[in-house]
């Protein structure tokens, strides 16, 4: 069946969004291709920058169908672009040309940060707690568009740090503070509070989970979009790097485990990442700067399924 012709069948359909950081911008590019030709969702779920998108996705369709979506989108990463404009953490001109692409990983404060997460815990560097995804998404979150009637079945699921378990939270229970656990890097920022509970990332619980898209019924397609390559060659040297490939494998084993006991009458359709994101350092997940966030876009749209 071509992908076309699938876009065609009638059947519930759930979407599946991996957590990245910036190189989320490839998952926006394939659901605006996604949207274009005209593919519909009933059932998603996102953890991190896949939450984010999932948020906004949804609030594009409430507002005014795929093209809402696509324009919902883009609102938020023209946002996170034009935040990185101001920010101190990228590379200098000079330093892009000489190093080439859009590694920092040489830039004096990408450095000085890698050291202050070897020698300090989040709470030392960041004793307030300030969170600039926060910030960036206090006025683009409408929880009122989630709760719509109209609005597509979402899930946001975050890490409970006491039992290492995936807390999922549907349309009605989605907000700022839910999207900040969700993407809460625990080396950088303290655990994100709600009620009694602490919450780390969502991906390390499951990038993402399936289970909820696999009930009350069964869907018939799933489409998984990847944002964290599955395989990498050569072995990690520094410690940033140790640890990043770390969390890669600890996620992409809880997905691997979900997708193996996949119902067979549940078709897949998966959005491999590889190609665009492998070449490229962790540190470029920490990049917000508008050339390389549509350098990624470009790709996701050019991605095929497999």
């Amino acid at each position: 069946m071509t992908e076309a012709e699938s876009k065609r069948r009638p059947g519930r359909v759930a979407l599946a969004l991996q957590g990245g950081g910036a190189h989320g911008a490839f998952t926006w590019g394939v659901l605006d291709r996604l949207l274009e030709e005209g593919q519909r969702f009933d059932a998603i779920c996102g953890v991190s920058s896949g939450a984010i998108l999932g948020v906004m996705l949804v609030q594009g369709l409430v507002r005014g169908g795929a093209k809402g979506a696509r324009a919902e989108m883009q609102r938020f990463w023209r946002r996170v672009a034009n935040v990185h404009a101001i920010s101190p953490f990228q590379a200098a001109p000079l330093e892009r040309w000489f190093l080439g692409g859009w590694d920092l990983s040489n830039s004096m404060l990408w450095q000085g940060m890698e050291l202050a997460m070897r020698l300090f815990s989040p709470a030392q560097i960041n004793p307030f707690g300030h969170n600039p995804l926060r910030t960036l998404l206090e006025d683009l979150i409408e929880p009122h568009l989630l709760r719509d009637a109209a609005a597509p079945r979402l899930t946001v699921a975050a890490t409970d740090v006491m039992t290492g378990e995936a807390v999922l939270f549907a349309n009605e229970a989605i907000d700022v503070d839910v999207l900040c656990a969700s993407a809460c890097l625990p080396f950088i920022f303290p655990a994100v509070r709600i009620g009694d509970r602490a919450f780390w990332d969502g991906g390390y619980a499951g990038n993402p989970p399936l289970a909820p898209l696999l009930r009350p019924q069964l869907p018939d397609e799933l489409i998984l979009i990847r944002a964290q390559p599955a395989r990498r060659p050569g072995v990690p040297t520094t410690p940033a790097e140790i640890t990043n490939r770390l969390n890669e494998i600890a996620c992409h084993n809880v997905l691997s485990a979900e997708l193996a006991t996949l119902p067979a009458s549940v078709r897949l359709r998966c959005y491999h990442a590889d190609t665009a994101l492998l070449h490229l350092p962790i540190s470029t997940k920490f990049s917000g700067e508008e050339a390389f966030l549509a350098e990624l876009f470009q790709a996701g749209r050019a991605a095929e399924c497999e």
